[in-house]
């Protein structure tokens, strides 16, 4: 299989998105941009770029062209050589969430779709603690709900609310809500995908629309254990949850044995195709424990730290 977290069988199938144990934790953290980009106004996270905020960062010999009123006057009085102060500037991190609500996420035991509730609710909540813009945004076949543009941890009640409300239902058209996305948030940042890329339309187009606004992108692909695992047997009639296609089978050990390849199969595709295009690609089963997933996973792969 595709590269993916340790798998355990603790994981709360119900109560809260997230513990106050566990958020004192995500405090701890902040989220990872391989591609820092400065929004037009400045934020409160400090970018390694130098800028004109008021804290002071290094010096450099003065060149012909540069602002005289960052000389270091203090410094020429007593080495009669030009210096000039730089500022480390600050920035905004913008972190977008998409979750994918369409109907195949509602499968398995425990959810996907709750767990991908408490994954962006986690996330989200690190980047109100750094003072990033958040902004979250549920798609089936199109875009479902958004919220935008949330900053500091005042918000995380709103962030909480608009996760236990997203119904889930719809086909999943991940390329069509990708599109939707990319022409709607024009700042660049971090975007986090959460979905089961169980979609039928495919995943690339999707990416592709992401890749063109130049975001630093994870895509995180959540199964639940049944899917990896299916435990079948006999003569059965599937009906795919999205579209009510229905297909009858008999479910031997060849088939299983087949099934199990064609995901490892699938899987190993996606993963290739975020490598080839620098896109973070992570695989998640349900029953693994959410908090090692942030805790631990996640930030030995660099998403965050």
């Amino acid at each position: 299989m595709a590269d993916s977290a340790p798998a355990s069988t603790n994981q709360p199938a119900n109560g809260p998105l997230l513990d106050p144990d566990f958020m004192a934790r995500l405090e701890q953290l902040e989220i990872v941009s391989r591609k820092i980009h400065a929004s037009r106004q400045k934020g409160e996270r400090k970018s390694r770029r130098r800028g004109e905020s008021s804290e002071f960062a290094d010096y450099r010999n003065y060149v012909i062209g540069d602002d005289l009123r960052h000389i270091d006057w203090n410094i020429y009085a007593r080495l009669d050589r030009l210096f000039l102060k730089l500022f480390q500037e600050e920035e905004d991190l913008n972190v977008s969430i998409l979750i994918d609500v369409s109907k195949s996420m509602d499968a398995g035991e425990p959810e996907k779709s709750r767990y991908a509730k408490r994954m962006a609710a986690a996330m989200a909540y690190i980047g109100l603690c750094n003072m990033d813009r958040v902004n979250l945004c549920a798609y089936s076949d199109a875009i479902v709900a958004f919220n935008s543009n949330l900053r500091g941890r005042r918000m995380m009640p709103q962030v909480v609310r608009f996760l236990e409300n997203l119904p889930i239902d719809g086909r999943s058209n991940f390329a069509n809500a990708a599109k939707q996305f990319a022409m709607r948030q024009r700042q660049k940042g971090v975007v986090l995908i959460l979905s089961d890329f169980m979609d039928k339309t495919g995943y690339e187009n999707g990416l592709r629309y992401l890749l063109g606004r130049e975001m630093d992108i994870y895509a995180i692909q959540i199964l639940s254990p049944q899917e990896v695992e299916p435990n079948l047997a006999g003569d059965l009639k599937l009906v795919d949850t999205e579209d009510g296609d229905i297909a009858e089978i008999t479910v031997s050990k060849p088939l299983l044995d087949k099934y199990k390849a064609n995901l490892q199969a699938f899987c190993e595709a996606i993963r290739s195709h975020c490598a080839q295009r620098g896109v973070g690609y992570y695989y998640a089963i349900t029953r693994q424990p959410f908090e090692n997933l942030i805790l631990q996973y996640l930030r030995q792969r660099g998403l965050v730290r």
